[in-house]
C-alpha cells in the first residue's frame, strides 16, 4: 500500500514541477550580447543562430604620436559562434596574437526567474575552451611538441539582472597551461572575474570587466586585466568599443598573459563588431 502512495505522490510532484516550469517566467538580456568586453557573458545564442565576431585591439596609447597612439599596430581575432540548442553554444576562432586557434563550448545551466516567482535568483552558464598556439618556436633547433602548445580554460558565469539598467556577473576561472616558462610557476592559474553593465539608453550601455588572478599562480611580470567598454546596439549589429590593458582576446591570453599597466598608460583601444545570422528556425 505504501509503495502506491509513494508512486502517487511522486506523480503529483512531477505534474506540479512540470506545471511550474511551464508557467515560469525568466529574465532575458541580462547582457546585450554573448561578450562583455574581452570575456563571455552568461548569454547564449538561440538554436540555429550564428554569430560572426571581428575583434581588434590596437597598440598602446602611450606609444605617442609616432605610433599614432597605438593605431599603427593591431591584433585581430575572427570568430564564429553557433547555437546548437538554446542552451548549448559552440565556437571557433583564430587570433593573430600567438597565431592561436581556439574553440569552446558554452552551456546555459540556470536562468534567472522574474521577481516574485519561485525560481532562481541568478543565471548560471558554464564555459570550457581550448587554445592551440601555432607561432613558430624562437629556436628552430628546439621545436615545441604539439601538446605543449595547448592551454585550457574552464569558467562558471554567475549573473544577476538587478534592474532594466544594471547587471552584475562573477566568473570563477581556472586556466591550465601545458607548458610554463619557469619551473617555479604553476601550470594552473586561478582567477576570479567580475563584470558589470549599466544601460544608459535603449541602445547604449556602459560595461566593465576585471579579472583578479591569485598572486601565487600569476607569473612574474603579468598583470590583472581591467577593461571599460561601450555597447552600441544597431539592431542586427552590436558594436563594442573598449579601453583595456591587454591585446589578448581569448581567455588564456587576457587572464594570464597580460603585461600592460593602466597606471603606466599601457592602454589599448579596441572594438568587437558582432553580426548575428539566423540559419534555421524562426526569428526571435
Amino acid at each position: 500500500m505504501n509503495k502506491y502512495i509513494i508512486l502517487f505522490a511522486a506523480l503529483l510532484l512531477s505534474i506540479s514541477v512540470e506545471a511550474q516550469m511551464k508557467n515560469q517566467r525568466y529574465v532575458y538580456e541580462t547582457f546585450r550580447g554573448t561578450r562583455i568586453v574581452n570575456g563571455h557573458s552568461i548569454e547564449t545564442l538561440h538554436a540555429g543562430e550564428m554569430e560572426m565576431i571581428i575583434s581588434h585591439r590596437f597598440g598602446r596609447l602611450n606609444g605617442g604620436g609616432y605610433e599614432l597612439f597605438g593605431l599603427d599596430q593591431s591584433t585581430i581575432r575572427l570568430g564564429l559562434d553557433y547555437g546548437v540548442l538554446n542552451w548549448i553554444n559552440i565556437g571557433i576562432g583564430r587570433s593573430s596574437l600567438g597565431k592561436e586557434f581556439d574553440g569552446f563550448v558554452k552551456l546555459q545551466l540556470l536562468r534567472q526567474s522574474v521577481q516574485g516567482q519561485n525560481g532562481s535568483p541568478v543565471s548560471i552558464t558554464a564555459f570550457s575552451s581550448a587554445a592551440y598556439k601555432t607561432l613558430k618556436s624562437s629556436d628552430p633547433e628546439r621545436p615545441l611538441a604539439w601538446q605543449n602548445r595547448l592551454a585550457f580554460t574552464h569558467q562558471v558565469y554567475i549573473a544577476r539582472k538587478f534592474s532594466d539598467r544594471f547587471a552584475l556577473q562573477l566568473m570563477p576561472t581556472i586556466v591550465h597551461y601545458n607548458l610554463i616558462e619557469l619551473a617555479s610557476q604553476e601550470n594552473d592559474l586561478l582567477a576570479l572575474g567580475v563584470a558589470g553593465k549599466y544601460q544608459i539608453s535603449k541602445n547604449l550601455a556602459l560595461t566593465s570587466e576585471y579579472y583578479y588572478a591569485l598572486p601565487s599562480t600569476l607569473p612574474d611580470g603579468r598583470k590583472n586585466v581591467f577593461s571599460l567598454g561601450f555597447d552600441i546596439n544597431t539592431g542586427s549589429h552590436v558594436f563594442q568599443l573598449h579601453l583595456t590593458n591587454t591585446d589578448g582576446m581569448i581567455e588564456k591570453q587576457f587572464i594570464g598573459e597580460t603585461t600592460g599597466d593602466w597606471l603606466n598608460g599601457d592602454i589599448h583601444f579596441g572594438f568587437n563588431m558582432v553580426r548575428t545570422f539566423k540559419l534555421k528556425g524562426r526569428r526571435y
